[in-house]
């Protein structure tokens, strides 16, 4: 047992180095207006789809992904293959309007669809919300775990964090951003899947007694775990992936982190390679990282337990106490890499949507490129501090479970988005009344579950599910009434629905 060594630290030291002289390099060619949102067109689309991989895997994956299986079951696993539902509806719905649209961010399609800038920064606003707490939760998670093993200050290591990913978010634009993010994600790929390796060649039985603990443990589902039930509102393997498939497709269509990455082409080809390849990256990892925590539990029966082995800590306090000297500087700063891409795309995408949804839509005279650049470097500046100041504070508490904790969050806010997105796209009766009509509704339903109905009652995993039933019962129906009331025989614009004009 070693622990964290002067050699990792300067392992981790280095790293970090080379992340922000990457995150430059890529900067050197000033980007203005447009080019520092969307990219100058010159990132190949792999480099993309990494980036999409890199900024859903967070540091909450990362850690509470391994920790849920080493503490319980594969229960949480089954949320990843939600994929399989939301990237076929996103390819085969959401990216052919997209792509026709060229739009600039995830809102600018709700102004498009339903004519009302009024929309496009209210789902921005929410989004902007959505964005600086998952960030503040990104930073202060792994920041805590490393801060543990490390003996570093944790405020020393969330501002750290948070001052790197700003200087290249803030120089570069998105350019750089996705640039980082392949960096960091393939590090992170290439580092968990050594660590699962070199745990099994250190387990007595290697994978086969990971595959005894599911029998004999009851380590791959619980004996008592539904698969399926009735009520969508209860617990069950079959709402776990339904309803996480809607939560990620949440992502996919109306969170602008990852919309962005699809606005820097139009190629409906190269979109659907990015979106194929971030899924199967995903599930891989998702599957190694149960993989390890199954393992992790046999090891420990096996072995004497690290210190710092709570549950979300438990696979960063074996990367520190197991692996070899020097690779457990490059896995904790993976750890740390993994939630300083998704902070660095948060800061990116908050300045996007910020300049090019509410600055410009509540400007009187048209933004320059030149004046929409310096308002996105200087909201990516304010929120990076923002955050950095809410992680800390956040780091004084704790949550049990980040993963489902976040998820619950996910669910309420993108939750609610997606069901406005949906209207529009599956719908031509929809007008800006019913819309406004179904958020309302929306918003004011999931804020009662969400806060006043016990956690027992509904799960988490319904939430996006709720969200779309309650805009589609309530929107379709008042934009209908609208209509007949305002005489109104109005159509959607062009492309802005699944179905052709």
């Amino acid at each position: 047992m070693q622990g964290f060594t002067y050699i990792d630290l300067v392992i981790l030291i280095v790293y970090l180095a080379a992340v922000l002289f990457a995150g430059l390099h890529f900067a050197k060619k000033e980007m203005k207006g447009k080019e520092y949102f969307k990219g100058d067109g010159t990132v190949p689309w792999w480099v993309t789809s990494v980036s999409i991989f890199a900024t859903l895997l967070s540091p909450i994956s990362f850690l509470s992904l391994a920790g849920n299986s080493y503490a319980g079951t594969w229960i949480m696993w089954f949320a990843q293959l939600g994929m399989l539902l939301a990237i076929p509806l996103t390819i085969k719905f959401f990216l052919p309007i997209y792509s026709k649209l060229d739009i600039d961010t995830a809102y600018h399609y709700l102004e498009l669809r339903f004519g009302s800038k009024g929309l496009r920064v209210l789902g921005a606003v929410m989004f902007i919300v959505y964005q600086i707490g998952r960030m503040s939760i990104i930073m202060y998670l792994p920041c805590m775990v490393l801060g543990s093993l490390t003996g570093i200050n944790v405020n020393l290591l969330i501002i750290i964090m948070g001052v790197i990913a700003i200087i290249y978010s803030y120089t570069g634009g998105l350019k750089s951003v996705l640039w980082t993010d392949f960096i960091q994600g393939s590090v992170l790929l290439i580092g968990v899947t050594f660590a699962l390796i070199f745990l099994l060649v250190h387990l007595d039985g290697g994978i086969g007694s990971i595959f005894q603990a599911f029998a004999t443990e009851h380590k791959f589902l619980a004996v008592d775990q539904p698969i399926f039930n009735p009520n969508i509102l209860k617990d069950s393997v079959f709402i776990m992936i339904v309803g996480a498939g809607f939560n990620t497709m949440g992502s996919y269509v109306s969170s602008q982190d990852i919309v962005q990455r699809f606005t820097t082409t139009t190629d409906t080809k190269k979109l659907n390679k990015m979106m194929l390849t971030n899924g199967a990256l995903s599930i891989f990892i998702a599957t190694v990282f149960y993989l390890i925590g199954t393992g992790l539990f046999v090891f420990y029966k096996q072995n004497a337990l690290p210190p710092a082995a709570a549950q979300d800590q438990i696979f960063a306090s074996y990367i520190a106490f197991e692996l070899p000297v020097g690779v457990t500087g490059l896995l904790l700063a993976a750890i740390y890499a993994a939630a300083q891409s998704t902070l660095s795309t948060g800061l990116n995408s908050v300045a996007s949507s910020w300049t090019l949804d509410i600055q410009s839509s509540l400007s009187k005279k048209e933004l320059g490129f030149e004046k929409e650049t310096k308002i996105g470097q200087r909201v990516s500046l304010i929120v990076g501090i923002f955050a950095i100041v809410v992680a800390m504070v956040l780091a004084n508490g704790g949550v049990k479970s980040a993963y489902e904790w976040f998820n619950g969050f996910m669910g309420l806010v993108l939750g609610i988005l997606i069901g406005t997105f949906i209207l529009g796209a599956f719908t031509k009766v929809a007008n800006t009344f019913g819309a406004v009509a179904a958020f309302i509704a929306s918003s004011a339903v999931m804020v009662y579950i969400k806060y006043f109905v016990p956690a027992d009652k509904v799960t988490i995993w319904s939430y996006s599910i709720i969200s779309i039933v309650v805009s589609l019962v309530i929107g379709i129906p008042a934009s209908i009434i609208w209509r007949k009331v305002k005489g109104d025989k109005s159509v959607p614009a062009p492309n802005t629905t699944i179905f052709k004009n």
